[in-house]
């Protein structure tokens, strides 16, 4: 069965701020961000940490380690790939809170959705946040023989592709190149691909070739320092463009942004 074919759609609608008892729908209300409707303002944050402001709307994914300064900027949505604590930091998710934030991670991690009330997903769900529509994907990571893997594929852990008026942006979480990049060659707009964790030097070529899969228009390092990432693509921009000639890779400082004009 395809990725596409399984996909399962959980519908937010923007309402009143009621829940909708029964049935995989929550209505809630969302108010607006600092963000035009014909733009896309993506902001890196600390290791796998990123803010998409776009359509009125806020979504963190992976927020772990960001300044106090950041609850003035509360988010509609926050997405959790997986719980190792680089990536899930409960406190800082109870910091981007407010009325109507929608919470969404893996629904093998049964306690934290719990404890934050968040929508849990699997690879092939879709949850609507507004207009967006915010896709879980496949994420894991594979070990030498003999070796357990720290991201496991039957956890169903996830990746995330955020659909903004047609515009792409996938979050890989932790995954550098897996074979299920395959189902989405030629539709993601921006890939944010991990270097870490671990040894960033060995993840060269396998994020080389998980832009092969992907053939993004833009690709931007994450779970990285902003020395690594500069070096990263130096380093590797001829090869990514060999491969993807049609990419555009570039690196961020942590804690600045790029707008992305629709």
């Amino acid at each position: 069965m395809s990725f596409a074919n399984k996909t399962r759609v959980i519908v937010l609608v923007a309402i009143l701020g009621v829940a909708a008892v029964g049935s995989a729908v929550l209505v809630t209300q969302f108010l607006p961000s600092d963000s035009s409707g014909d733009s896309i303002k993506l902001t890196i944050l600390t290791n796998a940490g990123v803010m998409i402001e776009a359509d009125g709307l806020r979504i963190y994914i992976d927020p772990y380690d960001i300044p106090s300064t950041y609850a003035t900027l509360p988010a509609d949505a926050v997405l959790i790939t997986h719980p190792h604590g680089d990536h899930y930091n409960s406190t800082i998710i109870d910091m981007l809170q407010k009325e109507g934030t929608v919470n969404i991670m893996p629904s093998n991690m049964t306690a934290e959705v719990a404890l934050h009330e968040a929508t849990g997903v699997e690879p092939g769900d879709t949850v609507m946040v507004g207009d967006i529509s915010i896709t879980a994907f496949y994420m894991y990571t594979t070990a030498p023989e003999g070796f357990d893997p720290s991201h496991p594929k039957e956890a169903n852990w996830t990746s995330y592709i955020i659909d903004i008026n047609g515009f792409t942006i996938f979050h890989a979480g932790d995954s550098k190149n897996i074979t299920e990049y395959n189902q989405l060659t030629g539709t993601i707009d921006v890939a944010l691909l991990p270097l870490g964790p671990g040894c960033q030097s060995m993840a060269g070529i396998e994020v080389v070739d998980a832009i092969d899969k992907l053939q993004p228009r833009y690709f931007i390092p994450i779970h990285t320092t902003d020395l690594s990432a500069e070096l990263f693509i130096q380093a590797y921009e001829d090869e990514i463009l060999e491969v993807a000639p049609d990419c555009d890779p570039f690196w961020l400082e942590h804690f600045t942004s790029y707008i992305f004009d629709l």
